[in-house]
């Protein structure tokens, strides 16, 4: 594999990446790439840049995304599907780690225990969209949150209980904080306990500190989580079986990388054979995401 340029939505003098031999680019010059490029990466956020910018390259290239807002995943997949298909390319859509591998796993698991139950849990890990809107909060110069497994309940997952968890029974979230000099630290620790969508409906823990603390001891970017599948078989539904995936990441968004150029190559191959549309993890044949050839994976793995 090689990376042939980068395109930038800014000026792309500023932008240093560390590659010194790969040139950067604006993203206005991009089309001028289109027989060069064999997958565009596309690195945008699932807010606003992937719903248009998907679709809209998915007409030149054949293209990968990272979006993850599940609740509209197929919606995006509807309007990158017609798009590929119009130009013949191959567009793989929501690659990562959940979703993506995360996904492939309830898959899997469901498909050998169908009687049965899926749990995941994400954490312990840093919420970039958390930390975020505790950032937007008036008086708040800078905050990471981290999402954290309740521990009694996967303790009770993993022992095969198979009952439904409410939101607070499976995750607490827990806030460090930078505030203004003269800010209103009660004011501030009340607006993000009381968040609708963000904290509101989880036990939220909130600790002041300073920004040298921020640096020194928050300035990583971990995450991580569990896939649990707790499922029974036999005649009286005697025997009881638990799947369990799990991911302890230093770095979200360099493993994030990782499955996005595993899902690189297979769109390549994908391509190759004759396929175009809109994929996801669940397309891909596992062998197609691997660098080793047919004889190296029978004899390896």
């Amino acid at each position: 594999m090689e990376l042939v340029a980068v395109f930038t939505r800014r000026d792309p003098k500023t932008v240093k990446i560390l590659n010194n031999n790969v040139p950067v680019y604006s993203i206005d010059e991009v089309l001028i790439f289109k027989e060069k490029i064999d997958v565009l990466i596309l690195c945008g956020g699932s807010a606003t840049d992937l719903p248009k910018q998907t679709p809209d390259f998915a007409e030149h290239f054949t293209v990968i995304d990272s979006f993850d807002t599940h609740a509209k995943i197929p919606e995006h997949f509807a309007k990158v599907d017609s798009a590929a298909k119009k130009s013949g390319n191959i567009a793989v859509i929501s690659c990562g780690w959940d979703p993506g591998m995360f996904s492939l796993n309830r898959l899997y698991a469901s498909a050998i225990l169908p009687d049965g139950k899926d749990y995941t849990f994400w954490g312990k890990g840093v919420s970039q969209g958390h930390s975020d809107a505790i950032r937007r909060i008036e008086g708040v110069i800078d905050a990471k949150q981290y999402t954290i497994p309740v521990q009694k309940t996967l303790e009770s997952v993993r022992r095969g209980e198979t009952k439904d968890f409410s939101t607070r029974e499976k995750h607490l979230r827990e806030c460090f904080v930078v505030a203004a000099d003269d800010a209103d630290k009660a004011k501030i620790e009340q607006e993000i306990k009381t968040m609708p969508n963000y904290f509101a409906d989880y036990d939220t823990i909130v600790h002041f500190i300073s920004l040298e603390e921020l640096k020194r001891d928050h300035s990583g970017i971990p995450h991580g989580g569990f896939v649990i599948r707790s499922g029974q078989t036999g005649w009286e539904k005697e025997n009881k079986h638990i799947i369990e995936y799990s991911l302890k990441l230093d770095s979200n968004p360099e493993f994030t990388a990782g499955v996005i150029v595993a899902a690189a190559r297979a769109a390549f191959r994908m391509k190759q054979n004759g396929e175009t549309g809109c994929k996801t993890m669940f397309d891909i044949p596992p062998k197609y995401l691997s660098p080793l050839s047919d004889e190296e994976l029978l004899k390896i793995l």
